[in-house]
């Protein structure tokens, strides 16, 4: 009985994602990547940086909150392909430790809109711009 439930759980949780049939970088501003199911998305370089999958993507702690502000101008410098699966994507804040698989940039994608309104209204509510910080 256990092993039915944990094939029912497997089942349940495992998301098949379309196959990448396109990846192109427009370094500086942004990638764009196309799947087999026709989505194609263009994900910009500030939003890539954003949600980069790295454990340590330059965050502020915010009343216990993770919040990456100030990159609306980050660019891209590079992408090195890693195995069969995914990318490494330089930006020009010299951030360059997350691995973008293809699952992930689809997830990016399709949820754009979403996770970039939720991004920007986590940023006002803790007082902070997606602008970088003026240096005096």
């Amino acid at each position: 009985m256990a092993g039915i439930h944990r094939a029912f759980r497997s089942i349940q949780t495992a998301v098949e994602y379309p196959r990448l049939t396109r990846f192109s970088l427009k370094a500086p501003k942004s990638v764009e990547v196309q799947f087999d199911d026709g989505s194609l998305y263009s994900l910009p370089a500030e939003y890539l940086r954003v949600y980069s999958p790295a454990a340590d993507s330059k965050v502020r702690s915010v009343a216990g909150e993770k919040v990456i502000y100030g990159r609306r101008y980050v660019g891209i410098l590079s992408a090195e392909p890693v195995g069969n699966y995914g990318v490494r994507l330089l930006f020009d804040d010299l951030h360059k430790t997350g691995i973008f698989t293809w699952d992930y940039f689809y997830h990016l994608g399709s949820n754009k809109f979403t996770m970039m309104r939720n991004y920007i209204t986590t940023l006002k509510k803790h007082g902070l711009s997606r602008d970088p910080l003026k240096r005096k």
